[in-house]
């Protein structure tokens, strides 16, 4: 490469690593335009310029044959027209929204990141897609995920530096949110695929209780493990999303004596030294703050832990695919393909005994912090920052025990790695206590803030 493209290139890379230190929030957005002291035309013209200067290099979204942006601006004409009195409007009323392209979305096709026809793999209008409606969203796009939320990554690029990946499988909703272009998009995870791309690029990321948002008209990858996540820029905006979308909300408020466990041994292992040392440094910095920190010997075997979370999800896996499989197996990216042939291997006596040990150990999880009077337990986010390249979207294992429990998860930036790339905290809550565990999450992240 010439001195001058090499030149171009550090300057392109330059202009689009600057992520916005203070995107239009979803929190500061919302009421603007509920009240109408903001108008959503004035925001939908900006985004139309930072979507034509930074969407060509991220490419977190999925192409679309008709202009987005006079779609949109339609959609926000029948919108207004719809709630003509800024007192009658909805929450998200004018927010616009990125769905990860396993959502089913009603006008739009459902790829999922594959190369079946979209009329094989479509569907019903997902539940949650329709509440964002109601609430008043407007439908940003599809975003870009890995082939079936599994295998493959799309082109998807890290809008903090575009050599590395944004993480997956919710590649393109997480690169939206970190590069301004929605204040919310959503999300899947079935063992890592909203926690660890929101460490990845910045931002915050929410995996519910299982359970918690239905997966009705979504593609599934293991239906026992599967969640419906979201992203947002702060945690202001994902607790004002969480109110929205996940089911049956009871708000909490006030503080309380802060008690976290931090786990010791194999699991923290996987982390790498960089992560490690700065997951420390965190702890260090809330137990200045105030937090009470319980280091507890736990997950001693973690490899099991694997084996049953890999099991399950490829035996399940294999059985929502049987039939596409079947009649369009040389469709399938090659890591599917062998994906699902694994999974096939799989017998009905494993695969209960799979399903049974995730109940086992999410009882564990709740004995182990009711025995310590636990707030929430911490950890690193990811093992490191994101990868260089967009080949892989690394690796999940620090997410696995919670998604295979299915406790819920919130991660917040929690400073940069050497290179300049984001990493995130990991804090996980009690079962069904998603609302405290929002409100816990917002305290920490308040706190390591004062501390920084």
């Amino acid at each position: 490469m010439s001195n001058y493209a090499e030149l171009k290139k550090a300057k392109l890379m330059k202009e689009l690593c600057l992520v916005e230190k203070n995107p239009d929030s979803l929190m500061a957005l919302a009421p603007e335009f509920c009240s109408g002291k903001k108008s959503p035309f004035d925001y939908l013209k900006h985004l139309e310029h930072l979507f034509d200067e930074r969407e060509p290099h991220i490419m977190a979204f999925c192409p679309e044959p008709q202009n987005r942006f006079e779609r949109l601006r339609n959609d926000l004409d029948n919108l207004i027209k719809f709630y003509p009195d800024p007192l009658s409007r909805p929450p998200l009323f004018g927010i616009p929204v990125g769905i990860k392209d396993i959502f089913h979305v009603d006008g739009f096709p459902t790829r999922a990141g594959s190369r079946l026809p979209p009329v094989v793999i479509g569907g019903p209008e997902a539940a949650v897609v329709t509440k964002l409606k109601r609430s008043g969203a407007l439908i940003m796009g599809m975003t870009v995920p890995v082939e079936f939320s599994n295998y493959s990554p799309g082109p998807t690029r890290n809008p903090y530096n575009l050599e590395h990946t944004p993480g997956g499988s919710s590649s393109g909703s997480a690169a939206a949110v970190a590069a301004g272009l929605c204040p919310l998009a959503l999300g899947t995870q079935t063992v890592g695929s909203v926690i660890r791309p929101a460490a990845f690029c910045g931002i915050v990321g929410v995996k519910p209780t299982f359970g918690r948002i239905p997966m009705d008209g979504i593609i599934p990858l293991a239906p026992s493990l599967d969640h419906v996540g979201f992203f947002t820029s702060d945690i202001e905006g994902a607790m004002l999303a969480a109110s929205i979308l996940i089911e049956n909300w009871k708000p909490t408020t006030g503080h309380e004596t802060l008690i976290c466990g931090i786990p010791e041994g194999p699991y923290l292992e996987r982390a790498d030294e960089e992560a490690r040392n700065q997951f420390k440094q965190v702890c260090d910095l809330l137990g200045e703050a105030g937090v009470q920190l319980k280091y507890i010997k736990m997950f001693e075997n973690f490899e099991e832990i694997i084996e049953y979370g890999d099991k399950l999800c490829e035996a399940e896996f294999a059985i929502v695919h049987h039939d596409w499989f079947r009649k369009y197996s040389d469709l399938y990216s090659e890591g599917n393909r062998q994906a699902i042939l694994r999974g096939q291997k799989v017998d009905s006596d494993t695969l209960e005994k799979c399903r049974a040990h995730r109940e086992t150990l999410r009882n564990e999880l709740i004995d182990i912090m009711v025995q310590h009077n636990l707030s929430a337990f911490l950890a690193p986010a990811a093992p490191g920052p994101a990868p260089k390249g967009i080949d892989t979207v690394g690796d999940w294992v620090m997410n696995q025990p919670w998604s295979h429990t299915g406790l819920p998860v919130v991660t917040v930036p929690s400073g940069v790695s050497k290179e300049g790339l984001p990493l995130g905290l990991q804090i996980i809550g009690g079962w069904m206590d998603d609302e405290r565990l929002l409100n816990l999450a917002k305290h920490l992240a308040e706190l390591q803030d004062s501390q920084l």
